[in-house]
């Protein structure tokens, strides 16, 4: 038996492989396939998300700089450790093993996008696949003769072609895109429709990475332009849009404190709609809100002013800037005196809300005019606002409604160093008492100043008096400027659309061929999927059956 010419049995030496990518460029290629794998983009959104965990575990400079500040004070040794390089555990979203993660999932969806973007775009522009050979591998297989033995070769092929062309009209109907091939074999003529649908499976898919990409984008710029201020206005008192102005504000480090519009808001009122007795037959329901309305004076830059009233969910827009209701409670204005008589505190204070009847939480501090023991100190007075006194049963007080029906202010007072000169930061509705002096409450046995609208009452120690002028409304405003937020959104709903289309649009493939053989054609029909498509058998079948009906 002759061998081929070039049939080798082993005896000759082979030539040893030539190893390709070696080194420092295999390394690269092979880190970059697996950057540009889906599965790896995956794998870092996932960490991304864990990345984030620590920024909610810890202050961060960025949102809670006192915070920070309390922190180091408080775990100075931990706080070296914490906010060390590379760590920064008090900078997570700006650390440089988060931006890491952020720029290589950034990197990875660009990398799967693209090619897959080119390919799709050929396979859009393709004919359907050519129709396998042997379709009873196929799902929903089915086959029907049709016998004719006086039929010519050239009738037969003229029915076949009428046949599927008939099958390809079908098809198309049902939005497939279809070509007719006929093809010789050696059993025979086979004329075929190969028929596709569901590209829009894969462009879904790609629009949601596309999507994602521009997420993250979006948030990046945002991150870097973004304003975000808070300001607590009592009745009358004036916001003017300026950074040194709000109480907290966050900003972008791109951001441009010039590019903030000049414009003034002033608090005129703010008032409150409750329910009463006459209006509900539950007792668990009076005193609960029905709206808010903060009617406030805006004025522009040039003088001009109008009113407006904000409502929660119905900000105020100027400038293009939203001015949010985020909270509200009662101011009571205070005016201390010290022992000759001077004036060294005038102004409302405003004190946080704990319940739903608006018991409130206040700090006072005075850090300078009034003396104890011929000597002058600082002075911290603490203590709660209750709109409506109510007694409870172990004879402290209560608020039993949110309006000012019989309200009353209880102080405690301390003296001694506030603090407010050891450079750290402080809260100023939180009083730091560790190096003060109690001088009236419980805890040493002595009554609580009690001091009733219009009241005034002494202060211990013969410090001198205070007196409860007022109890004006106030209203937390927050503003946010974040010229990304149209970017993060047209690409969450493409992203959205996308993983919609990518989810319940089916790929799949029918075919329906008939085999001519001499005085007999065969059609045979079948389909294939994309994916899971429960769906496929179902539709060969409807197929076959309007098929059938047509001819």
């Amino acid at each position: 038996m002759r061998r081929p010419a070039d049939y080798e049995d082993g005896s000759l030496t082979a030539a040893p492989l030539e190893k390709t990518g070696t080194g420092v460029v295999g390394l690269l290629r092979w880190f970059w396939r697996q950057l540009s794998s889906m599965r790896v983009a995956l794998i870092l959104l996932l960490l991304l998300a864990v990345a984030a965990i620590p920024g909610s575990l810890v202050p961060q400079r960025i949102a809670d700089p006192n915070g920070v500040e309390q922190f180091k004070a408080d775990n100075p040794e931990l706080f070296k450790v914490l906010d060390a390089f590379p760590i920064q555990a008090f900078d997570v979203y700006s650390s440089v093993w988060f931006s890491a993660i952020y720029l290589l999932l950034f990197v990875s969806l660009v990398a799967c996008i693209v090619p897959r973007i080119g390919q799709h775009y050929k396979a859009l522009r393709q004919d359907p696949p050519r129709t396998p050979a042997r379709l009873n591998r196929m799902v929903g297989f089915t086959e029907k003769r049709y016998e004719n033995p006086d039929a010519e070769a050239a009738e037969q092929l003229q029915t076949a072609h009428s046949v599927i062309a008939a099958a390809a009209g079908l098809l198309k109907g049902q939005r497939y895109r279809t070509v007719v091939r006929e093809t010789t074999t050696r059993s025979g003529t086979e004329v075929s429709v190969s028929a596709e649908r569901g590209y829009l499976r894969e462009t879904g898919n790609l629009l949601f990475h596309i999507g994602l990409v521009g997420v993250l984008v979006t948030v990046a710029l945002g991150s870097g332009y973004k304003l975000n201020g808070q300001k607590a206005l009592y009745e009358g008192e004036v916001l003017v849009n300026s950074l040194i102005d709000y109480d907290s504000v966050t900003t972008g480090r791109f951001f441009d404190p010039a590019s903030l519009d000049p414009f003034r808001v002033r608090l005129d009122a703010f008032e409150v709609d409750y329910l009463t007795p006459e209006d509900t037959t539950k007792t668990a329901d009076i005193g609960r809100v029905e709206d808010y309305r903060a009617k406030v004076t805006v004025i522009a830059a040039d003088g001009t002013s109008h009113e407006d009233v904000i409502k929660v969910n119905h900000p105020l827009r100027t400038a293009g800037l939203p001015l949010y209701l985020v909270a509200n409670g009662y101011a009571p204005h205070l005016e201390v005196r010290n022992s000759a008589g001077e004036v060294v505190f005038d102004e409302p204070t405003l004190f946080i809300p704990q319940d739903t009847n608006l018991t409130s939480l206040g700090v006072v501090k005075l850090p300078h005019g009034l003396e104890l023991d011929g000597q002058g100190t600082q002075v911290g007075l603490r203590g709660f606002f209750y709109p409506t006194k109510a007694d409870t049963e172990s004879g402290a007080f209560t608020s039993n409604y949110p309006d000012l029906e019989n309200p009353l202010l209880t102080l405690d007072v301390y003296a001694g160093d506030l603090g407010i000169n050891s450079g750290i930061p402080q809260s100023v509705y939180a009083l730091d008492t560790s190096q003060m002096q109690q001088l009236t409450g419980r805890q040493i046995d002595v009554a609580s100043l009690q001091i009733g609208l219009g009241q005034t009452v002494e202060l211990p120690e013969g410090m001198g008096t205070i007196t409860l002028k007022a109890v004006p409304r106030y209203a937390a405003f927050e503003i946010m400027d974040d010229p990304t937020a149209v970017g993060v959104l047209v690409s969450s709903m493409l992203a959205f659309g996308g993983l919609i289309a990518s989810l319940f649009v089916p790929r799949r493939r029918l075919w329906v061929k008939a085999v001519l053989a001499p005085g007999v054609m065969t059609l045979q029909y079948a389909g294939l999927a994309r994916g899971d498509d429960p769906s496929l058998d179902a539709a060969v079948r409807a197929l076959r059956e309007k098929h059938e009906e047509l001819l």
